[in-house]
């Protein structure tokens, strides 16, 4: 199975390092955390959205549609699929304390970005979830001299008591024991990509063979 971080692909070099990952494993089933910004994809691939995205396309998958020029695209937003033998859950979007309480259908433009208190419950009421995919990262996993970590993110893990969770956002390879959970932030795609073994849940990395500027 093929793991990859945020990819950015609204530009050429960027989306052909995405595609080149895709081309180099040539998996079953992919799994995304978030900035996908490009939605016409190999394989069938699960993704959460993240703070970067085409939030029409994303409003889109929410209700079920699958609008034109999405192939194998297929959203985890506070609920679960069977991918491979793996309870594969999701939660969609980042943290905002100032939109938090909102209902969804109060937040518009960029601020579809972000994920509300609700989306919490529903996430937090999924059962037998094996890994669990989220944009924004729990507490104790990233410091920038402060920790980046979210507590609602350290919360699910707590209740849904994954066996892997895989973390987007950051651009950067961390790992840590997050609430009895092991949990890994991904590196971009532009400098790599992971593959997971779905029965031992092993993960390994390899440099993406396409060389991409990363964003601003």
């Amino acid at each position: 199975m093929l793991v990859l971080g945020d990819s950015h692909a609204t530009t050429p070099d960027r989306r052909e390092a995405l595609l080149e990952a895709y081309r180099a494993v040539d998996p079953e089933a992919a799994l995304h955390v978030g900035d996908i910004e490009y939605y016409d994809l190999p394989r069938p691939t699960w993704f959460v959205a993240g703070n970067n995205e085409d939030f029409d396309v994303i409003d889109a998958l929410r209700a079920g549609e699958r609008p034109d020029g999405v192939r194998n695209a297929n959203l985890l937003a506070s609920t679960a699929a069977d991918v491979q033998g793996l309870r594969v859950a999701g939660l969609s979007g980042n943290y905002a304390p100032t939109r938090f309480e909102k209902p969804r259908e109060e937040l518009v433009g960029d601020r579809r970005r972000h994920f509300v208190r609700d989306e919490i419950g529903r996430a937090a009421r999924l059962e037998d979830v094996d890994v669990f995919l989220t944009h924004e990262a729990p507490e104790g996993l990233i410091y920038y001299g402060y920790d980046a970590g979210c507590e609602y993110v350290t919360d699910l893990l707590s209740v849904l008591d994954p066996d892997l969770c895989l973390v987007g956002h950051h651009h950067v390879h961390r790992e840590a024991e997050i609430a009895g959970v092991r949990t890994v932030s991904l590196s971009p795609v532009w400098q790599g990509y992971y593959t997971l073994d779905p029965e031992t849940l092993e993960l390994s990395y390899e440099d993406t063979p396409v060389d991409a500027e990363p964003p601003e």
